[in-house]
């Protein structure tokens, strides 16, 4: 049934009860239709109703005030049972609008906790396989609020100085809420469960998954789209905590490809090519960082129209790409390298100025486009006090030391490059009198700028990614300029799509002029 008829046609066994009569006749009817297609397990319509109906709805009717309430609900489809998987989904989607729309209370938390609880416990914790499907973007969206709740809640607490004595003795008498051991336990038993690993392994061989593979359970969609979603989770989770090694551990199987699982939700493609970009940045792999931001934000470049039709996605996308931008333009001064023309442009538009003060050795501005592309870093043990365990700046300056440690390494390599690209031999003593150091500090310099070279390379670096190569013989320098023939096909690719773009603007135009009987097929 098209979704435009739910909200007005009859639902199933329509319910006279008083509480109806409070919800709008539209929304009773879309919780009876979404009741019955989950009931009937009718993912197909599911599906409509979760990415379409949801948001339309609650953009119209809630933008400002929560949904009905569960118990309310639970009238007015007459479910008896408030444990019932539909109740426990309704309730994640009443809980996340709160999170979206309104400012959650602290029993908000913790009774949203107990049925992400109750919502795996249900998967789980079953002999046999579930029989319910959901989609594929409400299974993400679930792991990706249940690691965002998470972080809102440890944000809360370390906010020590602004929570009342009540507050303070109900996280006391709660304690085990929302704990990063049982965040973490969570995510990692529903990769078990599915045999999520070993069947990504057996994708990269090309091997069929059957269930000797997978098991009982990883056969079963619904459990091996969510084991998959949740190593995302635990990739940003480990990003936040600041163990990026065991994040970049959790997807050492996933193929970062536009065929690959993740792409059937873009949400989730793009999270995980920040986070996993990210990674690779502190730990100083910057050409991984570059190739997957490249890949990503020419996705994003390409499906922009796709998010700005759906304003409530339009939000988080946009920032995301603002913050690979920033941290882009970060990783192609320590390691430079050819970036795509449409993603050169992006950087241009957005951090020209910056990036011209980086150039210049501007150590300051380090520090504004790191502040703007990371995460918001959280500690895994919140002090009940206002003194936190990392300082006044909290687990975000500690990070940024951390970087800034890095800075300081890389300060004279941009100008040490400089000079080495005007040369093919140079003696080491006459370049030690342009930079104004001693000859042996000059040796260190150049025995840093292989190093650092070598490291921002990267998992199967090329040796031609840099712009110059060099060797040191006694007290001679030899450079070899590596240049990269540039790639005209991907200026061709930037000047078709501004074309495209142009054609639409151009017939949107022509059509808000004239006022057409009828449609007529076949117009794009």
């Amino acid at each position: 049934m098209p979704m435009q008829m739910m909200y007005t046609h009859n639902a199933p066994e329509a319910s006279t009860g008083g509480t109806s009569d409070e919800v709008a006749e539209p929304v009773v009817n879309f919780l009876k239709w979404l009741y019955h297609f989950i009931e009937a397990n009718e993912i197909y319509h599911v599906e409509n109703m979760y990415e379409d109906g949801f948001y339309k709805i609650s953009e119209f009717y809630f933008k400002d005030k929560p949904w009905p309430a569960p118990d309310a609900v639970q009238d007015i489809t007459e479910e008896k049972d408030d444990q019932s998987i539909f109740m426990i989904l309704y309730r994640e989607l009443y809980y996340r609008h709160i999170y979206a729309r309104l400012k959650p209370t602290l029993e908000h938390r913790f009774d949203s906790y107990s049925n992400y609880c109750e919502l795996f416990a249900y998967l789980l914790a079953s002999d046999e396989p579930v029989k319910i499907e959901l989609p594929n973007k409400w299974l993400w969206d679930i792991i990706d609020e249940f690691v965002y709740q998470f972080q809102s809640f440890q944000q809360f607490k370390s906010k020590a100085g602004k929570i009342n004595e009540e507050e303070k003795n109900m996280l006391r008498d709660e304690d085990n809420a929302w704990k990063v051991t049982a965040v973490l336990n969570i995510l990692i038993q529903l990769t078990e469960k599915c045999n999520i690993n070993a069947q990504l392994v057996a994708l990269e061989r090309g091997e069929t998954i059957t269930e000797d593979i997978a098991g009982e359970f990883g056969v079963k969609p619904i459990y091996t789209m969510t084991g998959f979603f949740s190593l995302i989770g635990l990739l940003r989770l480990y990003c936040l905590l600041g163990d990026y090694h065991m994040a970049l551990s959790c997807i050492e199987h996933i193929q970062f490809k536009d065929k690959d699982m993740m792409a059937l939700v873009p949400a989730c493609q793009i999270t995980a090519n920040y986070y996993a970009g990210f990674a690779y940045f502190m730990i100083r792999k910057y050409a991984n960082t570059i190739q997957l931001y490249q890949h990503i934000l020419g996705y994003m470049q390409r499906t922009k129209q796709f998010f700005q039709n759906r304003s409530f996605q339009a939000e988080d996308i946009n920032k995301k790409n603002d913050q690979m931008l920033a941290l882009l333009a970060i990783a192609s001064t320590f390691c430079p390298l050819r970036l795509d023309e449409s993603v050169n442009i992006q950087i241009k538009e957005k951090h020209n100025e910056k990036v011209t003060r980086l150039q210049h050795g501007d150590m300051t501005v380090y520090d504004e486009l790191f502040f703007s592309g990371c995460p918001k870093f959280l500690s895994p043990v919140v002090s009940e006090t206002s003194s936190s365990p990392f300082g006044s700046s909290g687990p975000r300056g500690l990070q940024l030391q951390v970087f800034k440690t890095e800075v300081e390494q890389q300060r004279l390599i941009p100008t040490l490059r400089s000079f080495l690209k005007l040369y093919t031999s140079i003696p080491i003593s006459k370049l030690a009198k342009f930079l104004d150091m001693h000859e042996n500090e000059v040796r260190c310099c150049l025995m840093a700028f292989k190093h650092k070279k070598e490291i921002a390379k990267g998992d199967g670096g090329d040796q031609t990614t840099l712009d110059i190569d060099f060797y040191v013989d006694k007290d001679m320098i030899h450079i070899s300029d590596t240049k990269i023939a540039r790639h005209y096909g991907d200026y061709y690719v930037q000047q078709i799509l501004k074309l495209k773009e142009s054609n639409k603007m151009i017939i949107s135009a022509a059509l808000s002029n004239t006022t057409p009987v009828a449609t007529t097929p076949g117009i794009v």
